[in-house]
């Protein structure tokens, strides 16, 4: 057997036993098979919400479990074809079933960093927040770009985008923008956007076109249904009502149908501005509001919130988690997994799928040396 071979069926057999643990196997074959036996039960869709969401559930473990078991038979197969090729010396026969093997690698790579969108809320919508740092018009300009990166970004995945509220800069891009993304796991997979953007770049708006260097924020946070119960105390609110900014005919600019809710214990500010109904509008910031809670929630039992709100309190130098430089060279790189990227042009278009699957990958990591450091 070639050394390639040994080490791709081993790497697939690491990232097989990965996934058994990731889905906790007895449990995960166990709750399917309960799912099945509920599907089968009549009185099921006489509660269509609670139906769904059990369909929801057995369909992802479904998936899961279904997609171990192909990789395991599919590299059992592969493995016995390369024997019995080595054994006759058939090179081309060798080959296909190298490039078999490498293939299915490639899937177990994938399907690891995907086991890990496996947290309470990460199938959810998400909330994107941007936020401008200090700077005035080159922060907000650079605000503007990331709210419009991220845009790219859904797009290609298929994710449907709504502008929740903007706060446009005096002489351009925005101060503050919150947009909906909708689609499968768009929690799990932008909640490793959150932090600081650093932009160096030659200014636009310097005509001695002078280097400066912008900041800004980004958070997300996940879209909350009513089977999540947050508690709000009306009386810990303040609302306020202004005028919708931007486009969307006269009635939406000259009415205070705009919403802005404050949690006043927290210090949670969210806002809406979308609809023109004041009431659709205050609806959609409760919302809001309830997910903000509801990730601060995740956040403290993940004993990660401390150095959250850390890094929210300066937009600036030693917080980023991510720089583009566009001058005096080109390179885009995650200071947090040290992925880098010489096409900033690309990333900003949208091409953030190798940043987001780095940060994903560094919890395998930790996973296995966790694991075996347990074993040893």
């Amino acid at each position: 057997m070639s050394a390639e071979t040994e080490a791709l069926n081993e790497q697939i057999k690491q990232s097989v036993a990965l996934l058994r643990r990731h889905l906790d196997w007895d449990v995960a074959i166990s709750r399917l098979a309960e799912l099945n036996n509920q599907v089968e039960d009549p009185a099921l869709w006489n509660d269509a919400a609670a139906a769904q969401k059990l369909m929801r559930e057995r369909t992802q473990l479904a998936n899961a479990t279904e997609g171990v078991r192909r990789l395991e038979r599919e590299v059992a197969d592969a493995m016995e074809l390369a024997e019995m090729a080595e054994a006759e010396g058939d090179a081309a026969m060798v080959a296909d079933a190298v490039r078999s093997l490498r293939a299915m690698a490639e899937e177990s790579k994938r399907r690891e960093i995907e086991s890990l969108l496996s947290g309470e809320a990460d199938a959810n919508d998400a909330f994107l927040e941007v936020n401008a740092g200090a700077g005035g018009t080159e922060a907000q300009d650079w605000a503007e770009m990331l709210l419009r990166m991220y845009s790219r970004w859904a797009e290609q995945h298929g994710y449907k985008l709504t502008l929740i509220e903007e706060s446009e800069g005096e002489q351009a891009g925005l101060k503050s923008a919150t947009v909906q993304v909708s689609g499968p796991n768009a929690y799990g997979w932008l909640k490793t956007e959150a932090g600081v953007h650093r932009l160096v770049r030659i200014s636009p708006f310097d005509s001695a076109a002078r280097r400066q260097t912008s900041f800004a924020s980004v958070w997300v946070y996940p879209v909350v249904d009513d089977t999540i119960e947050i508690e709000i105390n009306e009386a810990d609110l303040k609302v306020d009502t202004f005028r919708a900014s931007g486009a969307g005919g006269q009635h939406v600019n000259k009415t205070e149908s705009a919403i802005r809710i404050t949690h006043v214990p927290t210090g949670i500010i969210v806002a809406c501005q979308t609809d023109r109904s004041q009431h659709r509008n205050r609806a959609t910031a409760m919302g809001m509001l309830k997910a903000r809670m509801y990730e601060a929630e995740l956040q403290r039992r993940e004993a990660a919130s401390a150095a959250t709100e850390a890094a929210k309190t300066d937009i600036g130098w030693g917080h980023q988690i991510r720089s583009y430089v566009l001058a005096p060279y080109q390179l885009v790189k995650d200071l947090r997994t040290g992925v880098e990227k010489g096409n900033p042009d690309a990333v900003l278009d949208g091409s953030l799928d190798d940043f987001m699957a780095a940060s994903l990958a560094a919890r395998v990591g930790a996973t296995r040396s966790e694991a075996s450091a347990n074993a040893s």
